[in-house]
Parts: structure tokens; C-alpha cells; sequence
């Protein structure tokens, strides 16, 4: 299987890319950034766009991939609904518009977050933009959608776009996974169970942390 990821330089996509580069059943990596990666691969393969808008030009080259694991995102500290909305909603909902029209056989799995708000009513702001994004996607004429939900998740080894907390977090990870099993997973399941909905499928269109540890056991 052939896939593209988006944000591998941050800190969901470096550790589904390594992820992604380590399975067997994974041929080929193409990385979509605004900047090369440090990283080099026998399977990996980058493209390079000052803007995710201009998506639509490389159509020749993205008609044969298989899914897209899209892991490109921003925080909402410090946003207004509208700037988050530019920056989340704006961001993402474009570029899998003109994939969809490049490559309508493709999966197309969008990290979100946990306690996205489908409703798109709630009080949370950041939950609410994250809930009209996942929406909006689920309408588009992929082979497939879903929406991954994680909580907190613990690096892959070898990552190295990995904030203080996240390494701390690393340390205590066997403590917070008996306090808090059902908000917390690994990067590797994250991606393991990303390659398995692109694979085989899932019952359903939105995951949260529980459905992503089952999928992630299933490969």
C-alpha cells in the first residue's frame, strides 16, 4: 500500500511516518511539507509545497496512492474561532476537497482530537471547529473517511519533534495508562491503526482512543 502523510515534521506525523516506515505492509511513504525532512528513507518520497492550496497541481503524481493520513494541525491556545477556523477548518477541508477530486478511491484519515464536538454546538470552541472539520469531511467522496481522536500518546522511539511534557509523560507512561486508559495511546498504535483502517476498514467513521487501541492490535 502506497500512502501520503501530511505534518511530519510535528509531532503526530513524525511518530504515524515512522510508524508507516517501519510496516511491511507500507511500500511507500510520500511526505507532503512545506520543508524537507532530516529524515531519509528507502521508501520515503516528499513533495514540497509552499501552500497546501496548490494541491491541485501535482494530480499526475498523487492519482496513485492509496490513502492519505492527514496529521497536519495547529494548537487553539491563543485563537478565536475565526483565526482557528482559518487555521483548522480552511486548512484542512480544501486540500481534501481537490484530493477527493484527484483521487476519489483513496481513504482519508484526519487526526482530530479528543472530545471533538460533533454537534458543532458546543461550548468549547476548539472542539466545535474540530466537529464541523470532521463533518465536512465525512461528506466528501473518498472510498472511505474516518476520524481519529486520540488523547495523549507517547512518542515512537527515535522521534525527534517530541515537546518536554510529551518526554515526561514518556517516563510515567505505565502509571498514566492504569489511571487513564481510555484517553491515553501510543503514537505507534495511532499509526499501526491508521494502516489497518486504510487496509481493511472500520465500522465506524469516527474513532476514539479505545477503537484506535482495537484496530491497533488487529495488524
Amino acid at each position: 500500500m502506497k500512502i501520503m502523510i501530511t505534518g511530519a515534521t510535528g509531532l503526530v506525523g513524525e511518530g504515524v511516518l515512522l510508524t508507516c516506515l517501519e510496516n511491511p505492509a507500507i511500500t511507500e511513504v510520500l511526505s507532503i511539507n512545506r520543508k524537507p525532512l532530516a529524515l531519509k528513507h528507502s521508501k520515503l518520497k516528499e513533495l514540497i509545497v509552499k501552500n497546501f492550496s496548490e494541491i491541485g497541481n501535482h494530480s499526475l503524481q498523487l492519482s496513485s496512492y492509496d490513502a492519505c493520513f492527514f496529521c497536519a494541525g495547529v494548537s487553539a491556545v491563543g485563537e478565536n474561532e475565526n483565526s482557528f477556523t482559518k487555521k483548522a477548518f480552511d486548512f484542512v477541508v480544501p486540500f481534501a476537497t481537490s484530493l477527493s477530486e484527484i483521487n476519489a478511491g483513496m481513504t482519508f484519515i484526519y487526526v482530530s482530537g479528543n472530545r471533538t464536538d460533533s454537534t458543532e454546538q458546543g461550548k468549547v470552541m476548539w472542539a466545535r471547529v474540530k466537529g464541523r472539520t470532521e463533518n465536512a469531511l465525512l461528506k466528501l467522496p473518498f472510498k472511505s473517511v474516518y476520524n481519529f481522536r486520540p488523547g495523549f500518546m507517547r512518542p515512537v522511539k527515535g522521534q525527534k519533534n517530541v515537546r518536554f511534557i510529551y518526554r515526561v509523560f514518556d517516563v510515567l507512561s505505565p502509571l498514566w495508562y492504569l489511571m487513564f486508559p481510555n484517553w491515553i495511546c501510543t503514537m505507534r498504535e495511532v499509526g499501526t491503526a491508521m494502516i489497518h483502517c486504510a487496509l481493511k476498514g472500520y465500522s465506524k467513521p469516527v474513532l476514539e482512543v479505545q477503537d484506535i487501541k482495537l484496530q491497533a492490535k488487529q495488524l
